[in-house]
């Protein structure tokens, strides 16, 4: 008669796997000296996850290697060399600091001040250039309240900036000038006015001498600006060729 077939456990009664071990231990941390790589930023990524939560679950390592002890050494040795602990805050550089930092606030504040003035005292010249212009081209020639009559006696030798009659004032005038030409025998003249210093004003032609010997110059006084103006008569030859006769210097006032 055949033996009977074993008998077959029942499936709750297997016997359970054992967990399967952990990815490090005690000796595997101390043998390939995690810590100190851990320290030194040279462990990988995934094994620094792995010693973290081993520490984590384990922290009476941490004493085992004396890791408090080995950090207070070191912290000396960074002491000794005079340089600053990890967590302490780096010395700022000197453009850093409050105070230059503050001062450098001041001084662009005050530049911000000056050139705000500057820009408006420019504006403002601007403006009155531009009114000084305007009222230069459209401003009319004021009327005369008097006419003055004026004997001219030139100096027959050279220019002269010395004035010989000065025109005008608060009140406008219509000065009828008497240029005293009468020691010469010539009869046309041709007289040039010029503002000392500056420029040409006018010059005219065939000026004919009264039978006085004088030349009747007539100007309003508001017609030339203030200054020094200087009055160059040239008599002209029977060819037109003009021959130097005198100077006349006038000032005119506003």
């Amino acid at each position: 008669m055949p033996a009977p077939p074993p008998a077959v456990a029942p499936p709750s009664a297997a016997a359970t796997p054992p967990p399967a071990p952990g990815r490090i231990d005690r000796e595997f941390v101390v043998k390939n000296r995690l810590v100190e790589r851990y320290i030194g930023g040279r462990l990988p990524l995934r094994g620094a996850q792995d010693l973290e939560r081993f520490c984590r679950e384990n922290p009476g390592l941490l004493d085992e290697i004396n890791l408090t002890e080995n950090i207070n050494a070191a912290l000396r040795l960074l002491d000794a060399s005079g340089r600053a602990s990890p967590w302490e805050p780096q010395p700022q550089k000197w453009w850093e600091k409050p105070p230059v930092l503050i001062a450098a606030a001041a001084l662009a504040l005050v530049l911000g001040c000056v050139a705000l003035v500057l820009a408006g005292k420019l504006s403002s010249r601007d403006h009155a250039i531009a009114a000084l212009k305007q009222q230069v081209a459209t401003e009319p020639l004021e009327p005369a309240t008097s006419t003055r009559t004026i004997t001219v006696l030139p100096n027959r030798v050279a220019p002269s900036r010395k004035s010989l009659v000065t025109i005008g004032g608060s009140n406008v005038q219509m000065a009828d000038l008497k240029v005293d030409v009468s020691w010469t025998p010539l009869e046309l003249f041709r007289v040039t006015v010029d503002r000392i210093d500056q420029g040409r004003v006018a010059i005219l032609h065939n000026v004919r001498r009264d039978s006085n010997g004088m030349l009747h110059l007539e100007l309003n006084s508001s017609a030339l600006g203030p200054g020094d103006y200087q009055f160059t008569i040239e008599g002209l030859d029977w060819r037109g060729n003009p021959i130097p006769q005198a100077w006349a210097t006038i000032s005119i006032a506003h």
